[in-house]
């Protein structure tokens, strides 16, 4: 697939973009002002990229709870726009390149998929819970804020020759600094997510490829390798840790580096599993009650039901579905 510039600031792309980027968006003040004078404002974007005048603005920064505190950098509406021009062009070729086993922030993956692989995964190690089945998971460090500007723009130019496309991704990239110049990715931004999966993916190939780890999924900045042998596992953390550290500048997480077994329970993607079950991890079930008791709507509670349908919750749902005046004291 050739990477054409003119694809990205066509006005075709920024109208679709747009069409995008509004859904569930509509009654934001911020968008509403954008759309009084949409056609002058995207036009006006497509001058400056066709110029190349075009400057990505500040971020507006805020906390959220998710469940522990993250810190969001949101850009202004013209760039989210131009990110979301980005993303449609670029996603399609990277989706190819990217491994089987990376879930995060991919179409048709996602947290349900991931869980229901790994237990696929755990029942052909452990050949039908005959065997023992070990797993090494691993934490990166907060890695958002870590990545490198220098070493991701290095890995896209691998894969985009243009070099308007460089400028303009470089532009994006450099607009945020995490505390140290040429670290970080805003957790605000779409383009973010595509980023992030592409400086792991450098990672991804090196576990599948080099080390040659047959069972591996990756969930953002967690990941998990199935072995029925411990001793093979154990040797892999030392290449691991030197290869993040060394090509991506990376630090695996100490307090999250674990190397067990999944009889004895495995915590991964807010469940814990089992062999033959998979139960609600204890802080993930303190989060939801907490939210239902403090906003009980129809949408959270469907939302919620969703995600117990995911694993062995029946109590929980009874719970939820008999009072709302349960959470609090449960």
């Amino acid at each position: 697939m050739s990477h054409k510039f003119e694809d990205i600031i066509s006005l075709s792309n920024l109208l679709v973009a747009w069409s995008e980027f509004l859904i569930s968006k509509r009654q934001r003040i911020d968008v509403q002002i954008f759309s009084a004078k949409l056609m002058d404002n995207i036009f006006s974007l497509h001058q400056d990229l066709l110029y190349h005048n075009y400057q990505h603005g500040t971020y507006q920064a805020f906390y959220i709870s998710d469940p522990k505190s993250r810190h969001i950098h949101k850009a202004n509406v013209r760039d989210r726009l131009l990110h979301r021009a980005v993303y449609r062009q670029l996603y399609p070729f990277f989706e190819k390149i990217f491994i089987a086993g990376s879930y995060s922030s991919r179409l048709k993956k996602g947290t349900h998929r991931a869980i229901y692989r790994f237990h696929d995964y755990f029942l052909k190690v452990s050949r039908n819970n005959t065997k023992n089945c070990w797993v090494l998971k691993g934490d990166i460090k907060k890695f958002f804020a870590s990545v490198d500007h220098c070493i991701l723009i290095d890995i896209l130019k691998k894969y985009i020759v243009d070099g308007d496309i460089i400028n303009l991704l470089e532009e994006i990239i450099n607009s945020f600094y995490s505390g140290q110049t040429n670290k970080g990715l805003p957790l605000g931004n779409l383009t973010s997510q595509l980023f992030s999966n592409i400086y792991l993916n450098e990672f991804d190939q090196f576990v599948k490829h080099k080390i040659k780890a047959k069972y591996y999924l990756r969930y953002a900045d967690d990941f998990v390798i199935l072995s029925e042998n411990r001793e093979w596992l154990e040797r892999q953390i030392r290449p691991i840790q030197s290869f993040l550290s060394g090509s991506l500048k990376l630090e695996l997480h100490s307090d999250k580096l674990f190397l067990k077994t999944v009889s004895s329970g495995l915590d991964f993607l807010g469940w814990v599993h089992f062999p033959d079950h998979r139960v609600l991890r204890r802080a993930t079930r303190k989060r939801m009650f907490k939210k239902l008791g403090r906003n009980f709507s129809k949408e959270s509670l469907n939302s919620y039901l969703g995600l117990l349908s995911h694993g062995n919750a029946q109590k929980l749902k009874q719970v939820i579905i008999r009072n709302n005046s349960t959470f609090k004291d449960f």
